[in-house]
């Protein structure tokens, strides 16, 4: 990828079991040779095995092995909190279940962690129990962790958190930047319980920069200090950073040049154009035939007028590597081309059909039923999406397919948002791009960070568009620039243009195109159930109409606004 290389890492580790027969302590490192360490980083990690427990070695080896291992098989558009989390929760689940047959928690399957993750320009630290984390910059060792431990007496502090101890697993996690020179320095508690930070700094600064002698003089200095613990030590020094050059990365996104005009009958890769499908400023789609596989595919191609704009160009290259990792029945599928792309472009399957767009000129305000056909699969495929730490960030009707065949699929990923990526950092101003203002959530317009819950505002104005024919909040939307503007929307019940929208469901959707993304549902999939099952909370009093709550004063109302009318026809 463009944004690959660059971080070059030097590192060093030693153990000793020290004064003790056996070494209770695990650590390994892990630095992947290809695009992971842009996508996934480097890791580091470090753990003690409570010497009470029983299974303390078994636990220490399992949290090393199993993370190294299962933090690499996340998906690469994941963040790294996320994937870490993840890998973390299901890890501490099962050294807790292993733990269950001894009578006393602690003394089953129960590990202190401590784990340094560099990806890009930043050091992501999870950190549980009273191993340690310290960073050595400009002469001065910081301690990074905190140790979670309690002084009982005059013996050895009592872990107050720590893998496997508990079902409920709470991590420290920080994300702190890194320099070149950087030295990150994990420990586990026979080195920095009686070596104080003063005295490890000038063993670090008396090593010459070696790391393997810093890390086995460390060692050493405590075991003559007086350690009677296991020891060990991770010493990773940061000597190079990503892309720091901005012409390194014009020159990694141009190496496919723009693609020439296409034309109808034109041959490209051996892929025969048929026909252009849709042409914009930004982009242009072609309906191509590839006659070795009998297939049809539509292509996308930049446009050139921005041939020489590197955020452009990263923002195209980045559209084909996204659809590549959605998979899903209700996302268009990204294909790979019969042949090495001799110039800039990518290829989708192709679905003839319509967009939801055109399906809604031809069916004004649907009934509800054949609304939840075309809008749960739409549902299923952002579902999918945010699995993928994705946000599509542009919901609108002519991003959504109706096949002849009755598929629904969403396509267009060219204003999509990857945590993943989004964490790797370049040296150019990456290329913003801001869904369609009559479908974006607030958040979008006032630059904040999506979330899951932007996507599902605009599935809600799709929705609210079907079944009344108007935009909701009067239509205007499009006009909020700043946060007071948002703040005095009003939102208009779909019930006041569709009498035959149900009074829950309209609940539903006020909930959904909240302002405050808070006050939405969590999750699409909850926002798609409440549209097709009443939610006993929308049947509430206030959710019924004034005949429904109170009869008699509905026509004593009734009676008075009549009596007005006709003393004001009098009157004239």
């Amino acid at each position: 990828m463009h944004f690959s290389g660059g971080l070059t890492l030097s590192i060093a580790q030693y153990s000793s079991a020290g004064q003790k027969r056996v070494n209770e302590d695990s650590l390994g490192i892990r630095v992947p040779d290809n695009q992971q360490l842009t996508t996934k980083g480097a890791v580091a990690v470090i753990a003690d095995g409570v010497s009470t427990s029983e299974a303390g070695k078994e636990a220490a080896e399992a949290c090393v092995t199993s993370f190294l291992s299962d933090y690499y098989s996340t998906p690469d558009s994941w963040s790294v909190k996320r994937s870490a989390q993840q890998v973390l929760n299901a890890l501490n689940r099962w050294l807790y279940g292993q733990g269950q047959h001894y009578l006393q928690a602690e003394k089953g399957y129960v590990s202190t962690l401590s784990i340094a993750i560099f990806k890009s320009q930043t050091a992501h630290l999870f950190h549980v129990g009273d191993s340690r984390i310290y960073r050595l910059r400009s002469g001065v060792l910081e301690q990074l962790t905190r140790d979670h431990a309690m002084p009982i007496g005059r013996g050895r502090p009592c872990l107050t958190r720590a893998m496997g101890l508990d079902i409920n697993l709470d991590v420290d996690y920080r994300a702190t930047d890194v320099a070149v020179g950087d030295v990150f320095l994990l420990s586990t508690d026979g080195i920095h319980d009686v070596l104080s930070s003063a005295g490890m700094l000038t063993i670090l600064n008396s090593c010459g920069g070696v790391l393997s002698a810093a890390a086995q003089s460390l060692i050493d200095e405590a075991l003559a200090a007086g350690s009677d613990d296991n020891l060990s030590c991770q010493l990773l020094r940061v000597d190079a950073l990503p892309l720091e050059d901005a012409g390194d990365v014009y020159r990694k996104l141009t190496k496919l040049s723009f693609p020439p005009p296409l034309n109808a009958g034109m041959i490209l890769d051996g892929l025969v154009i048929e026909e252009e499908i849709h042409a914009s400023p930004r982009s242009q789609l072609y309906k191509v035939y590839d006659a070795t596989a009998d297939q049809h595919y539509v292509m996308k191609t930049p446009s050139a007028n921005y041939n020489d704009d590197p955020a452009y160009i990263e923002r195209f290259i980045l559209e084909g590597w996204i659809g590549r990792r959605i998979q899903s029945e209700y996302v268009i599928d990204i294909v790979e081309p019969p042949k090495p792309p001799s110039c800039l472009y990518y290829l989708s399957a192709y679905s003839p059909g319509l967009t939801l767009g055109q399906w809604m000129e031809s069916n004004p305000m649907p009934a509800t039923q054949s609304m939840l056909k075309m809008i749960v699969p739409v549902a299923k495929g952002l579902q999918s999406m945010h699995r993928r730490d994705t946000y599509h960030q542009d919901i609108k009707p002519d991003n959504i397919l109706v096949g002849d065949d009755g598929a629904i699929k969403i396509i267009d990923f060219g204003s999509c948002y990857v945590a993943g990526l989004a964490e790797i950092a370049v040296p150019i101003e990456r290329d913003i791009v801001l869904g369609t203002a009559q479908y974006s959530a607030p958040e979008h317009v006032l630059g904040r960070r999506p979330t899951a819950r932007s996507d599902q505002f605009s599935l809600a104005v799709i929705v609210f568009e079907m079944l009344t024919g108007h935009a909701p909040y009067r239509g205007k939307l499009p006009n909020c620039t700043s946060v007071a503007a948002f703040s005095r929307l009003e939102y208009v019940s779909a019930c006041h243009y569709n009498p035959h929208v149900p009074l829950w469901l309209d609940a539903a959707l006020s909930r959904a195109l909240s302002v405050t993304p808070e006050l939405r549902y969590s999750d699409v999939s909850e926002f798609v159930y409440d549209l097709e099952h009443p939610n006993p909370q929308f049947m509430s009093d206030e959710f019924q109409p004034l005949f429904g709550r109170n009869p008699l004063l509905a026509w004593q109302l009734t009676s008075l606004v009549l009596f007005l009318c006709l003393l004001w026809s009098l009157l004239k």
